[in-house]
């Protein structure tokens, strides 16, 4: 039986892109596999005062079940409301690849839906980013679609070289396929092994004259960063310094990721940042601890540490907090 997203309390991604362009800041995607994480989520967002986007892989939505993620969502809706806020929260499929999957999570109760053609020829990516629309919107469902391809590995997605979005495609593309958002490709990278450097210096820059010129073809139209996890440097050191073997994570520089929040750039998601520190805490929790056995003790620091780190994102990076 079809479960409307309304009756969950959730919301589409139209306006809340609206209200992100019209106030130069970046809406937080945040992915999410588990109840802790969510919770860290639903933290920080509801007593921030700053809207989410709960995405969910294909991967993470078979771990989670796919009934028991419902009732995640309405659950971390009514947690936000006890918090007193009254927060937007849009539940997401993240990098869907087929249509058959997108009508299976619309029809669970999900408010947007991802469907990720990039790694198809052009005309391939337009007819199947159109079929989901033509089902999506009568539901009420938002779409985003991708052009483009990033590198790097995170969940099912998986490539080993990017390909930069052509901006004298994005026109035909979002024209032709009705989708509400798009996600480019201009050197953002998924996972935590994003570049092949020796140092934070030696990062590449973002492609902001892509932006720029995507920017200027669809003027007021929501673009999306994937793979934008800053891999932070403190969780990195962590998971090393207590077991792990992490050299060569690096990341997208902040400052990089907040100039593009104030620009066309609505929606950046983050996983990889999340799953670093929920890693590093445990395993500096566990080594501490050696006789320690209870979940809570290890997973309620984490997901401690987790709301902390989404809360300065959302302030200093997307620019969210505070906005409702």
């Amino acid at each position: 039986m079809a479960v409307d997203y309304k009756e969950l309390g959730l919301v589409n991604t139209r306006e809340m892109f609206k209200r992100a362009m019209e106030g130069k800041y970046a809406v937080p995607a945040y992915n999410f596999n588990n109840m802790e994480q969510l919770q860290s989520i639903m933290t920080a967002c509801g007593e921030g005062g700053s809207p989410v986007i709960l995405q969910v892989s294909r991967g993470a939505r078979n771990y989670a079940n796919q009934t028991l993620l419902r009732y995640m969502a309405e659950g971390a809706v009514a947690m936000t409301r006890e918090l007193g806020s009254d927060i937007p929260i849009a539940l997401h499929l993240d990098h869907g690849d087929t249509f058959e999957l997108c009508v299976s999570c619309i029809e669970s109760g999900f408010s947007s839906v991802m469907i990720d053609a990039s790694h198809l020829d052009y005309e391939d990516n337009i007819a199947l980013t159109k079929k989901v629309v033509e089902y999506a919107h009568p539901r009420d469902v938002t779409v985003e679609g991708e052009l483009g391809v990033l590198a790097g590995i995170e969940d099912d997605v998986q490539a080993e070289v990017s390909h930069y979005t052509k901006p004298e495609e994005v026109q035909d593309f979002v024209g032709r396929t009705g989708v509400d958002s798009l996600a480019i490709s201009i050197g953002t990278s998924h996972g935590a092994f994003k570049f092949k450097v020796d140092s934070v210096e030696d990062i590449p820059p973002l492609r902001f004259d892509i932006l720029e010129e995507c920017e200027e073809r669809l003027p007021g139209f929501p673009i999306v960063l994937h793979g934008a996890s800053s891999v932070v440097p403190e969780y990195v050191k962590m998971i090393n310094d207590y077991g792990g073997e992490m050299t060569g994570a690096f990341g997208i520089p902040e400052d990089q990721l907040r100039k593009a929040a104030a620009s066309a750039v609505c929606k950046i998601n983050i996983d990889s940042d999340g799953r670093l520190v929920v890693t590093g805490e445990v395993r500096k929790y566990l080594k501490e601890n050696p006789k320690e056995f209870d979940p809570r003790k290890y997973l309620g620091q984490a997901r401690k540490a987790l709301a902390e780190l989404l809360k300065h994102k959302n302030e200093f990076v997307l620019g969210s907090a505070g906005r409702y």
